[in-house]
């Protein structure tokens, strides 16, 4: 099994966990994709019986691997515990880089029937596949969306409408200071200001 990982000389940002501080309650390892699935069945039979979640992260223009797949596992006591040993669980962090061309990871839905809709979100938003998974569709978004929109390269607008103009409304960025209402608005400001009126003379005595 993989070591925890340490800090290189000369990280750079491109690979943010290289270069974050070490997480005083869980331990870091990082993974090939084919190391993943024996990584976690290991870690599984080690007492790291408790899947809390999975998560992806998108770090553009990191080579070779762009996406990461992040475990969270948190071992359970199988014998009777204290209140101290409750209260400080040991946790492991799994990450695993998945290179843009090669998005997939094998699912771990057989080890953690829990994984199920975690690997569905992923796969929805970030377009990393999980082989071997029961039923891997979209989970939030709707069947026929284009894209994936937790992508940092993914468009503000989405893909469809990005390729259509812009409605020709006013924006507050070309519309100047103190211009004063009209149309529509201007009747409502209007109707609101006489009715102010109204009950101000109503309540005068």
């Amino acid at each position: 099994m993989p070591s925890s990982q340490s800090p290189p000389a000369g990280a750079t940002a491109l690979d943010p966990t290289a270069v974050r501080p070490e997480i005083a309650d869980a331990r870091i390892v990082r993974v090939a994709p084919a190391e993943l699935r024996a990584t976690l069945a290991g870690l599984k039979n080690d007492g790291f019986s408790m899947l809390l979640d999975i998560g992806g992260a998108d770090y553009p223009g990191r080579e070779p691997a762009r996406f990461d797949v992040v475990y969270h596992l948190l071992k359970l006591p199988v014998r009777i515990a204290s209140a101290a040993e409750i209260g400080t669980p040991e946790r492991v962090r799994v990450l695993c880089g998945v290179a843009e061309n090669a998005a997939a990871v094998p699912t771990v839905t057989d080890l953690w029937p829990s994984a199920d809709w975690a690997e569905r979100e992923i796969f929805d938003l970030y377009g990393i596949r999980f082989d071997g998974h029961p039923d891997l569709r979209r989970i939030q978004m709707p069947d026929d969306w284009e894209g994936h929109p937790l992508r940092k390269d993914y468009p503000l607008r989405g893909p469809a409408r990005e390729r259509t103009p812009r409605p020709s409304f006013a924006l507050k960025s070309n519309v100047a200071a103190g211009t004063p209402a009209s149309g529509k608005t201007a009747a409502a400001l209007q109707k609101q200001i006489a009715q102010a009126r109204q009950k101000t003379k109503d309540d005068t005595p």
